[in-house]
């Protein structure tokens, strides 16, 4: 019986062009976008501000050094946002809210304060409502300085959340990320980036109950 379901955030609630990411680092002034982007895990200081190793200042400062040039915190925010293809599907959260009247839904995710900052407002629904407001609790891999697929981040969402890996279904678009769920006992779904989950999903549902 599944009682929980948690969710990966980009490329399954939010959808992203890893393109458009590059282009816009590249408007900032950073040369080598590909040294440090990726669509799953980040590489270089880029991954040490969604660890958490590093914050959101010393990211501008790095980023500032990089593009040779001082680069603000709302052209970095900018830049990060870069990856959404905006606005978020409004099916897409109406299923979300469909969801939690009968199971709990939480957020894993490998991501960072400046991505956050903007889904954790107002701006992130066409409603006014944030990402928050779709889950019961977001787990982020900056706040908990650890990231997937390592079993850290599942097992102190594990702990936080009182979950049972069997009880749980995983949704990620990481065939990596979800391959590392299963690996910990959790059911898992891995849909295409940027696909319509919303059927696979009530399949997997329906099969794991």
């Amino acid at each position: 019986m599944i009682k929980n379901l948690v969710f990966d955030f980009g490329g399954v609630i939010a959808d992203f062009d890893f393109s458009r990411a590059l282009a816009a680092f590249e408007r900032v002034g950073l040369k080598n976008p590909t040294e440090y982007l990726d669509s799953f895990r980040q590489r270089g200081f880029f991954m040490e501000l969604e660890s958490g190793r590093i914050g959101a200042d010393e990211f501008v400062r790095r980023l500032s050094a990089c593009a040779e040039r001082e680069v603000s915190y709302a052209e970095a925010r900018e830049a990060w946002l870069g990856f959404f293809l905006l606005p978020v599907p409004p099916e897409r959260l109406a299923a979300l809210e469909e969801l939690r009247r009968d199971y709990r839904l939480y957020v894993l995710s490998n991501t960072n304060p400046f991505v956050m900052d903007w889904a954790r407002s107002s701006d992130f629904s066409p409603a006014g409502k944030p990402l928050d407001a779709y889950f019961d609790k977001l787990y982020l891999s900056y706040e908990l300085k650890c990231m997937k697929p390592d079993r850290a981040i599942f097992d102190r969402m594990a702990a936080d959340a009182a979950l049972v890996p069997a009880e749980t279904l995983f949704i990620d678009d990481s065939a990596t990320n979800a391959a590392a769920g299963a690996a910990l006992g959790y059911r898992t779904l891995c849909p295409h980036s940027n696909s319509d989950w919303r059927e696979e999903l009530r399949q997997a549902l329906g099969s794991a109950d």
